[in-house]
C-alpha cells in the first residue's frame, strides 16, 4: 500500500489501483469518473485489487465494493464511505474523516455523494452514478 500511496504524490494523480495480479492504473480526472469507466470496462480488473485515493465517497466506496476491491486507502473519506467499505468487510485506512465530500466550489455536498445518499445497493449506486455521467456528458 504505500507505493500506491507515494503515487497520490506525483503531480496529476488523485488514484491508483493494482489488480490482485499486480497490474497498476493511475486515475487523473476529478470525482468517480475514472473509477466508473474501469468498473465499467474491466470490473475483473478490480476483483481484489488494493486502491489509494486522495478523496473517497460514498459513490466511489459503492463502486469499490461492487467490483471486489479488498484494501483502501484514503486522504480523505466521508462517514458514509467508510461505514459502506466496513460494512462489506474492506480494510480501509485513511486520514481524514469527514461526514460528507463537498462539492468543487465548496458551498454543499458532492453531487454523487448527494446521489448515493438513498441507497446502500452497489448495483442501485452503478445506475445512479451511470445516469449522471451520462447526463453530464450530454450537457458539455
Amino acid at each position: 500500500m504505500e507505493i500506491l500511496k507515494s503515487c497520490l504524490d506525483k503531480d496529476g494523480c488523485l488514484g491508483v489501483v493494482r489488480s490482485a495480479d499486480g497490474d497498476i492504473k493511475e486515475f487523473h480526472r476529478r470525482g468517480v469518473i475514472d473509477l466508473f469507466e474501469l468498473v465499467t470496462s474491466s470490473p475483473e480488473f478490480l476483483k481484489g485489487a488494493i486502491m489509494a485515493d486522495k478523496v473517497i465517497g460514498k459513490g466511489a466506496a459503492l463502486l469499490l465494493v461492487k467490483v471486489g476491491v479488498s484494501e483502501v486507502y484514503a486522504r480523505l473519506i466521508s462517514t458514509p464511505a467508510l461505514s459502506v467499505l466496513r460494512n462489506a468487510d474492506v480494510k480501509v485506512t485513511f486520514d481524514m474523516e469527514v461526514p460528507n465530500i463537498s462539492n468543487r466550489t465548496g458551498d454543499g455536498i458532492c453531487p454523487v455523494e448527494k446521489l448515493t445518499s438513498c441507497t446502500d445497493s452497489p448495483e442501485k449506486a452503478y445506475m445512479l452514478i451511470k445516469a449522471f455521467i451520462s447526463e453530464m456528458k450530454k450537457n458539455r
